[in-house]
């Protein structure tokens, strides 16, 4: 299963999904997908600018920091 941390990530740097849209270019609706975790496909141009979006914010940040692939008997641990 893939996970999405955008929203964990905007609580943790005190940021809104506004915010984001803004930063990225994404539209809002999109943003919001990657909020709930409701997005059906990616594309890598958003998953960059996402990633360069945080990085400004905190230059240790990692690409598994924001989406990661999670296996399902962890997910049950959680």
């Amino acid at each position: 299963m893939i996970k999405i941390y955008i929203s964990d990530l905007l609580g943790k740097y005190k940021k809104n999904q506004a915010w984001l849209a803004q930063e990225t270019g994404i539209r809002p609706a999109s943003i919001s997908n990657f909020y709930y975790e409701k997005v059906k496909r990616i594309e890598l141009d958003q998953l960059e600018a996402i990633y360069k979006a945080f990085k400004q914010l905190d230059k240790n940040i990692k690409f598994t920091d924001i989406i990661n692939i999670v296996d399902n008997e962890e997910k049950a641990k959680d």
